[in-house]
């Protein structure tokens, strides 16, 4: 498996935050962690990521023990809720920001930043300022940043949180086109059902720092593991295809 996280454990003060955590996701897949405020996916999110060291258990990544490697030399970009983006640069300049350390020549950055902006349709607006554009548009943006570099895993934290229910849905299709054109392995945050159901290729249902559910979104609809799953989700009737895509929620 591409990415493995063996018995991974956090603590906090004494409180297990995370408790014994153990998944593997193939290349390529792109993974959503689901839980309720507080129930640790987002603490599971920045141990991939190195900004939190596990009490206990390891992360591999494509073979490699990556579990005290510092974040900035992990092959893994996060695109946080907040974005991240420089105020102070234009989009063009804010893609580009991460392929200086890579030491590629400007004008070879500035031409692959552009195929990112392309890749996110933002290529119009590479001269605009960021606060010229809208929530959204700045989405995009942190997203083709973090893709950019060619990340062997890009971690994404709430991404759509901030903005109305109609863009959410756009941009998870948007997202979901990009991830399997790029074939890039996802981890993705969400508190958001509906949501995971989309994106995922796997869902981890977390409660209270355990495991609770970890399969694919059709199985966990179909099988869900107790009680807990069965009333977080909560679900409406959902249509699948043969292959195990959701394709449409028929509300109640």
């Amino acid at each position: 498996m591409y990415l493995e996280l063996q018995h991974l454990s956090k603590n906090f003060e004494g409180k297990t935050v995370v408790k014994d955590l153990s998944l593997s996701l193939a290349e390529g897949e792109l993974l959503c962690i689901l839980g309720s405020s507080g129930c640790g996916k987002t603490t599971t999110l920045n141990m991939i990521g190195g900004f939190l060291r596990p009490s206990s258990g390891k992360i591999l990544l494509d073979g490699q023990d990556i579990t005290a490697m510092p974040p900035e030399r992990r092959p893994v970009t996060t695109v946080f809720q907040s974005y991240g983006l420089f105020p102070h640069m234009t989009v063009l300049q804010n893609v580009m920001y991460g392929l200086k350390f890579q030491k590629m020549k400007r004008t070879q950055a500035r031409e692959k930043a552009m195929h990112y902006l392309e890749l996110v349709n933002l290529s119009e607006y590479a001269n605009a300022g960021i606060y010229e554009i809208s929530g959204g548009q700045q989405q995009r943006v942190a997203l083709a940043r973090a893709l950019v570099v060619e990340p062997r895993l890009c971690l994404l934290d709430e991404p759509f949180c901030n903005l109305d229910a109609a863009l959410r849905v756009k941009m998870r299709e948007g997202l979901k086109e990009i991830q399997r054109k790029l074939n890039m392995t996802m981890v993705f945050v969400t508190h958001d059902q509906e949501e995971a159901l989309n994106l995922a290729d796997k869902i981890a249902i977390m409660e209270q720092g355990v495991l609770t559910q970890y399969d694919s979104p059709m199985n966990i609809y179909r099988r869900p593991a107790n009680d807990f799953v069965r009333e977080f989700l909560n679900l409406d009737e959902l249509v699948w295809s043969d292959e195990g895509a959701l394709l449409k929620v028929i509300k109640k």
